[in-house]
């Protein structure tokens, strides 16, 4: 069991620009959803000269019946930081339903 650290939308939709371009809309599909949302770092190394780098990624943890897919972003309603999604994972369990796993790749504040 998680214990929801703060709420968050589901965004979606896309338009297109003056060229063509398609662009993210922040279209909200679904508002103030409880979730946990976790950041952690670990530290590599590259491979030719062995310069240590800092790797932050990020964890969602919603309740399993919020329909997210890869095509969505999340926002953070507490700090208005917006996340892509990057894989959605269904952890399988006979007994129990799972939280529904979001890893996500930060792109900075809304507008």
């Amino acid at each position: 069991m998680n214990l929801a650290t703060t709420t968050v939308s589901v965004l979606g939709g896309t338009t297109t620009d003056e060229f063509g371009d398609e662009q993210d809309t922040e279209t909200p599909l679904a508002t103030g959803i409880p979730a946990s949302l976790m950041e952690s770092t670990r530290q590599t190394f590259e491979p030719v000269t062995g310069t240590p780098r800092i790797v932050r990624t990020h964890v969602c943890r919603l309740s399993p019946a919020t329909s997210v897919t890869e095509e969505n972003r999340i926002k953070d309603e507490q700090s208005g930081e917006i996340y892509i999604v990057v894989s959605v994972t269904r952890n399988a369990n006979p007994i129990l339903a799972q939280p529904l796993r979001l890893d996500l790749k930060r792109t900075g504040r809304a507008a």
